[in-house]
C-alpha cells in the first residue's frame, strides 16, 4: 500500500465540512493533490510533511481546492498539473502523472464542475475524488457548470475503475468505494424521483420543492439545495418530462409527456421534433 497522508486546510463551512483535504501521496517523492486556499501557513505545513515534492494536482478550480495550488508549487519546486488552472499543465483523462514509484491517473469527471478531475492508484485502488464525491454527505451539482447528466456518468466512470479506498475533498476515507459510488448513485435516483413526485401535484416553483424535499435539513442548505433540485430539473427537461412555464429558473415548473420523433418513433430530448439519430440522417441525406 502507497502511504496517503491528510492535511486539513483551516476553511471549514457549510460547503466544505471540517475543511479542504489536501492529500500526500507518496513519498520522497511524494505527489500532493489539492493544496487548498492560499493560506501560506497551511501550505507550509504541507510543505514540511510532503517532504520532495514530484507533483502538484489539483481536481478542479473552485476556491477551495486551487488558489493555494501555484505558490505551493512554487514553493517546493514541482510542476503543476489540472484541466484548467492558470500556470498548470493541462491534464486529460487516461494521462500519468509518475513521481518515483508512484503511477497516478487523471479521470476526468465531469458534473460538480465541468474541469473535475479524480485521480486514481490502480496499485492499491485509491481514488481521490476531488468534490465529486465527499466522505460525508453528497455533492453539490450547480448548473451550468455543474451538470446532472454528466455527474451521473462521472460515478458509474469511478465506479467502473474498481476503486477500493475513496479519499474526497472534504470529509473523512471512505473504505468501501464501490457501496459509496452505489449510495451516490442511488441517492439521486431518489431525488429524481422526489421531483417529479412533486410535479405530478401541479406547477411547483423551485423554492416551493425545497420546502417539501428538504424539510428536514437546516435552513442554511436551502440554497444550495434549490440548485441541486435545479439540476435536477434541467436533467428532466432534456428528457421531455418537465417544462419551465416561463423564462426563468425561479418561475413554476410541471411535469410534461416526452415528445416522440415524428421520423422512428423513439423519444427525443426536450421539444425537438426529430432524434439525434434522424436528424443526422436527414442532414445527411439533404447534403
Amino acid at each position: 500500500m502507497i502511504p496517503v497522508r491528510r492535511v486539513l486546510a483551516p476553511n471549514p463551512g457549510v460547503y466544505t465540512l471540517e475543511g479542504t483535504n489536501t492529500w500526500i501521496v507518496g513519498s520522497e517523492p511524494s505527489i500532493v493533490i489539492d493544496p487548498g486556499p492560499d493560506m501560506p501557513q497551511h501550505l507550509a505545513g504541507v510543505a514540511h510533511e510532503a517532504g520532495r515534492v514530484g507533483a502538484v494536482l489539483v481536481t478542479h478550480d473552485h476556491p477551495d481546492h486551487a488558489p493555494g495550488a501555484a505558490p505551493f508549487a512554487e514553493l517546493v519546486g514541482a510542476p503543476l498539473y489540472a484541466y484548467r488552472l492558470t500556470g498548470a499543465e493541462t491534464l486529460r483523462t487516461g494521462q500519468r502523472v509518475r513521481a518515483g514509484a508512484l503511477d497516478i491517473t487523471a479521470v476526468h469527471t465531469p458534473g460538480h464542475t465541468s474541469d473535475h478531475l479524480a485521480f486514481f492508484e490502480p496499485g492499491s485502488g485509491a481514488l481521490f475524488t476531488g468534490d465529486a464525491v465527499m466522505g460525508r454527505g453528497t455533492s453539490f451539482i450547480d448548473p451550468p457548470d455543474g451538470d446532472l447528466v454528466s455527474y451521473l456518468r462521472s460515478l458509474k466512470r469511478m465506479a467502473e475503475l474498481g476503486p477500493r479506498t475513496i479519499y474526497p475533498g472534504h470529509g473523512p476515507v471512505v473504505l468501501r468505494a464501490r457501496d459509496k459510488l452505489i449510495e451516490y448513485l442511488a441517492h439521486r435516483e431518489e431525488r429524481e424521483t422526489q421531483v417529479l413526485a412533486a410535479l405530478a401535484d401541479g406547477p411547483r416553483t423551485i423554492a416551493e420543492m425545497v420546502e417539501v424535499i428538504y424539510a428536514d435539513h437546516p435552513k442554511e442548505v436551502r440554497p444550495l439545495a434549490a440548485r441541486s433540485v435545479l439540476a435536477h430539473l434541467l436533467k428532466l427537461v432534456d428528457e421531455g418530462l418537465a417544462e419551465r412555464t416561463g423564462k426563468a429558473d425561479d418561475g413554476p415548473w410541471v411535469a410534461s409527456t416526452p415528445r416522440m420523433c415524428q421520423r422512428c418513433g423513439r423519444r427525443v430530448k426536450g421539444k425537438a421534433r426529430y432524434c439525434s439519430s434522424c436528424s443526422l440522417a436527414m442532414l445527411q441525406a439533404e447534403g
